[in-house]
This record gives structure tokens, sequence and C-alpha cells, in this order.
């Protein structure tokens, strides 16, 4: 399937550039037409129509936000704007965390495992049935967190073992593994319709 510019030229998504692939989420946002906007200073935020929060060391992004002054203002935004956390991404919107816990944004009604899956030698990359279109989805797994319990409202898109890897709540993308570190944009693609979805009044 060939994505042109003209898909999504009026869909402007930050990229939290703190740590982590950063630039590979832009070059998957690029490849579906948005248009993306790393975003290191809670100025960056204004006019965004979404956020990817990527992957990291959850700790050492935490510290950041609090040092910025950024805690505060991005826990605000989540809470009303679409975004999509992967890895690191996910413990933060998490309401929970644990192994050990950890403050966060509070904005997923889930309870993570940070570290889960072991060390960085454990990493692993899967193609794995989910409830997205076009069959099984690839997926990289890095030092990943283990989501271990999904409040009532939470959608499960994809597992890992029983486990969910890929859920939804509302405004609210999450994923365990990286998606803009393989081939497949598919995540990245239902993300950007869930953002058309909310900046039309239907999400």
């Amino acid at each position: 399937m060939t994505h042109t510019s003209s898909e999504e030229p009026h869909l402007l998504i930050g990229v939290l550039a703190l740590q982590g692939a950063y630039d590979a989420h832009s070059q998957s946002l690029r490849k579906l037409g948005a248009t993306p906007r790393l975003v290191r200073l809670p100025d960056d935020l204004q006019g965004l129509d979404g956020l990817i929060m990527p992957g990291g060391e959850s700790t050492t992004m935490l510290r950041f936000l609090e040092q910025r002054g950024f805690f505060e203002t991005l826990k605000s935004f989540v809470h009303d704007t679409p975004t999509f956390g992967t890895c690191a991404g996910v413990i933060l919107l998490a309401k929970d965390v644990t192994h050990p816990a950890q403050k966060s944004l509070g904005a997923l009604d889930v309870t993570v495992e940070r570290n889960a899956y072991g060390r960085q030698i454990d990493s692993t990359i899967l193609q794995t049935e989910s409830s997205l279109p076009g069959g099984p989805l690839e997926m990289v797994f890095i030092r990943a967190p283990r989501i271990i319990h999904t409040g009532g409202n939470v959608k499960t898109l994809a597992t890992r073992g029983g486990d969910p890897v890929l859920i939804r709540e509302g405004h609210l993308l999450a994923a365990t593994f990286h998606p803009e570190l393989g081939h497949d944009i598919r995540v990245h693609q239902f993300f950007l319709d869930m953002v058309k979805q909310h900046k039309a009044g239907a999400l």
C-alpha cells in the first residue's frame, strides 16, 4: 500500500523528544502524510492534534520532565488530547507502575510492571495477530514493560503470551513494543485515524 502526503495533510503530531527513537516515529508519521513536531518544552505542545511518547528510560524521562517544569502541563495535555505511548511511554501514561513503583501521568487505566520481559539481551521480534486488519503485526520488544491489569474501558488489540501489548482507552493508545523500529506502519496509521476521529468530535 502506498501512502501519499495528501492523506493526512492537516494533522500535526508531536513526538516527545527527550529520549528514545523519536526520529523513527517522525519518519513513520511523514510516510503517512502527517507533520511531526519534536516536543522538548511545554510550549511545543501548542496547536498539536496528537502526541507520541516514545520509549527510553522512564525514570530519566521523568527527571527531564520535572526539571523543565513540564510534568503538570503534559499531564493535562494527555488527559484531553490523543496520545500514543510506546514502551516507556506506556509506563508514563499508566495509572499504576510497579517493579518498582514510580510516579506517572495517571491517564491510562492500567497497571504496568517495568522491565518485565528481562534485559536487553531478551529483546525479540514477533509476528502476532491483532485486531488491526492486514494480517500478523510485526512487534519489536526491547526490555518491554508488561501490562498486568487493565481497567474496564481498556480495549486489548493484541497480546503476547496472554498479556496485552497493544491497547486503547478512548483517546489513548499504548504499545509495549516499538512499532517505529519495524517495517509495519499500521499502528501509526491506527493512531492517526484516532486523531482524525477526535478532531471530528467522534471520539
